[in-house]
């Protein structure tokens, strides 16, 4: 009788502590170091089209996105958009923070709108 009441108070307790130990999901955004990073426009999103493109001050950059999530056209987003390669993205228009993988940066837009037609036919 001891034995089990023994162990059901250590399952509870053990039970009660590793609820306590949650990580949070959303944290609060610093929106200074994201503004310090490239700013650009989503200038075509299509829904059929995992790639869109975004317009910098140094020419267009096509991106690829993750997890499901893509920005719609007028969007301002912030990010490293001058460097191929996964990145974590910031949505101002929005306030969520995603990834996306930059495919090909520095382009003319008639450059960017090929690769568009290159990876989504």
């Amino acid at each position: 009788m001891k034995k089990i009441f023994t162990l059901s108070v250590v399952a509870l307790v053990a039970t009660v502590i590793m609820t306590g130990c949650t990580k949070e999901r959303f944290t609060t955004i610093n929106e200074g170091y994201w503004l310090s990073k490239e700013r650009g426009q989503v200038v075509y999103s299509d829904s059929y089209c995992n790639y869109y493109i975004v317009q910098t001050s140094s020419g267009y950059t096509v991106v690829r996105s993750y997890g499901g999530y893509k920005p719609f056209e007028g969007s301002i987003l912030y990010g490293d958009f001058s460097y191929a390669g996964t990145n974590d993205i910031y949505n101002r228009s929005t306030g969520i923070i995603f990834t996306g993988y930059v495919v090909d940066y520095w382009l003319s837009y008639y450059a960017a709108q090929d690769e568009l037609n290159y990876y989504c036919p």
